[in-house]
């Protein structure tokens, strides 16, 4: 009976480590060869036991033990996932485009499976930004012979990864959208040379469609343009031709030097340098795709957004774009909240890398694999105002009248704090010592007045409110205030929606605003879906016309700086803006006040 019992109890742990196993292939994405082989080590392991291991000695079935799970091990490492590039279009797809010329040459792209809408991935334009060209303004893109099969989409720029395991656990617990499958078990590729865009389109011939251009967010450290929530395919459907790009991130795209200065009197903006470029690009290039270059709509999210704005007042981007699409950031405060510094800050921080690295000059800098650097993540992440993309700051720009856009969409998420504060929220204990370490004295005793908290409840849900205040929609508070200042019509959003995945946290939005939730997905219902439609709507007359407004939609009024949004929640509809006491303390603050 104690045999029978101790049988069944070895059964049990037996199968809860082979599940432990096969979860860990699932979520690391090894290849097919790893399961194959597992599933022959487990077999092999409970035929050993049945056979052998049960009468065994101790130190016999302690060695079985140890050979088993180093056979494991040893799989792990025969399966690890390789490096592939990303398809242009998921799964079947319709086949080749036909041959577009551009200025560098001939390239094709691929077919939607249903022949709808043609994707050009990974054209070049710019040269590989390596070598001596590191830290350099982006070069003209050099042609290519034959033909291009724009088929598969560039590597990110340069960035730490993460484990394949993280990024599913990722998956699971912050996006509740992870989906088994054998058809993803490969990684995406990473590289300094990644100066490649994107574009979608609707299928055939076709002349003077709006475009849109689109800079991914990630911190200006991470990020990637094929994320599925940001698409160009559900717009391209609907006569919009989508262009997005990578562009140089972290270290190699806001690293900030003297001795760069010299050499072309700019350093520190890499990065929004490969986004001027690529606009350049779409205004040369676009209309052999269909597309009309004086109808060109800039958009971004979180740190693409504060790219867009900062932009918005570049002289180098003048004429590039019409109107400007900011979701979840800007840098237009007068003391911008993050992504974003002054030049002798920059070049401080330039100058400790050097030292960090015993590097003399930028050459020896260069000479570093990009592999040494990347991790360079919270030193140069940074726009900077170097004089030359951004003669004085954004505020001041609007300040003086100096700005590129005609008219602006803009907004901000109800719980835009939620992903950054998640494991540092606040309780009654150290709800204060967070708020006097954010506001100076008086400002500190202030917000504590505005937000009292008597239970832990109130106090994280304060510190929530005051974060994403004070991080994200503070700046989009003052980018509005300088659009009626200059005369600018400006539509202003509050995303709330709750749904299944992320919800109304910071980037929730763009899966509807985009029109990418998909149809088989149980994470949003009937009401995700027709929030979705009425957004996109909004959207596309935006894009197309500068006013959001059309047949069938709630009215959405530009600004008149009577602190009202379009809240686009359960229902569509103006209500007041959030934050607006909260807002007057940091004009205080920053000696911004408007009376």
């Amino acid at each position: 009976m104690k045999n029978g019992k101790k049988s069944v109890g070895w059964w049990i742990v037996f199968a809860l480590i082979a599940l432990i196993m096969l979860a860990v292939l699932e979520l690391g994405k090894h290849t097919i060869l790893g399961w194959a082989l597992t599933l022959i080590v487990l077999a092999g392991f409970a035929y050993l036991n049945r056979k052998k291991l049960r009468t065994a000695r101790r130190l016999v079935r302690f060695g079985a033990w140890c050979a088993f799970f180093g056979l494991f091990a040893g799989i792990l490492w025969v399966s690890w996932p390789p490096v592939r590039a990303v398809p242009a279009v998921a799964g079947r797809n319709g086949g080749a485009t036909a041959i577009v010329r551009v200025a560098q040459g001939d390239l094709t792209g691929v077919k939607t499976a249903d022949g709808r809408v043609e994707v050009f991935a990974g054209v070049p334009y710019a040269k590989p930004p390596v070598g001596d060209l590191r830290w350099q303004p982006p070069r003209q893109a050099e042609p290519w012979q034959g033909v291009l099969a724009a088929d598969h989409f560039a590597p990110m720029s340069m960035q730490t990864t993460n484990l394949p395991i993280y990024d599913s656990l990722v998956r699971i617990i912050g996006y509740h959208d992870y989906a088994v499958s054998l058809n993803d078990n490969y990684r995406t590729p990473v590289s300094e040379d990644s100066l490649y865009l994107n574009i979608w389109k609707p299928a055939g011939e076709a002349e003077k469609l709006p475009v849109l251009v689109y800079i991914h967010g990630g911190s200006l450290q991470t990020g990637q343009p094929w994320y599925g929530d940001y698409s160009g395919e559900s717009l391209a459907r609907d006569g919009v031709i989508v262009v997005n790009m990578g562009y140089r991130l972290g270290i190699f795209g806001f690293f900030a030097d003297e001795e760069l200065m010299a050499e072309d009197g700019t350093t520190g903006n890499y990065g929004l340098l490969d986004q001027i470029a690529a606009l350049t690009w779409v205004r040369e290039n676009i209309a052999a795709f269909g597309g009309d270059p004086d109808n060109v709509t800039l958009a971004g999210e979180s740190a693409g957004s504060a790219c867009v704005t900062a932009l918005c007042t570049s002289p180098l981007a003048k004429g590039l774009f019409r109107r400007a699409v900011g979701e979840s950031s800007t840098v237009t405060a007068a003391q911008p909240a993050h992504s974003f510094r002054l030049l002798d800050d920059a070049l401080a921080a330039g100058q400790k890398t050097k030292e960090k690295y015993r590097a003399a000059t930028v050459a020896d800098l260069r000479a570093l694999p990009a592999e040494t650097i990347v991790g360079e993540l919270s030193a140069h992440h940074h726009i900077t105002v170097d004089g030359y993309v951004l003669p004085q700051t954004p505020h001041d720009a609007y300040a003086a009248g100096a700005h590129n856009e005609e008219a602006q969409l803009h907004g901000f998420n109800r719980e835009e704090s939620a992903p950054f504060i998640l494991f540092s929220q606040a309780n009654l204990k150290n709800y204060e010592s967070k708020v006097r370490a954010a506001f100076p004295g008086e400002y500190a005793d202030r917000v504590l007045a505005l937000y009292p908290a008597g239970t832990d409840t109130e106090a994280r849900r304060n510190w929530a409110d005051i974060y994403s205040a004070v991080l994200f929609t503070y700046g989009h508070y003052c980018w509005e205030r300088q659009a009626l200042e200059n005369g600018i019509p400006s539509y202003v959003y509050h995303f709330q929606k709750n749904n299944g995945r992320l919800g109304a946290w910071h980037s929730g939005e763009e899966v509807y605003l985009y029109g990418n939730i998909p149809a088989d997905s149980s994470l949003y219902d009937a009401g995700d879906r027709e929030l979705s439609r009425v957004m996109k709507q909004y959207y596309l007359n935006f894009i197309r016309t500068g006013d959001p407004n059309g047949e069938g939609l709630p009215a959405w009024p530009a600004s008149t700086g009577e602190n009202q949004v379009l809240s686009l929640g359960e229902d569509v509809a103006m209500t007041p803006a959030p934050y607006r006491a909260l807002y007057e303390i940091l004009d205080d603050m920053y000696n911004t006040r408007q009376d």
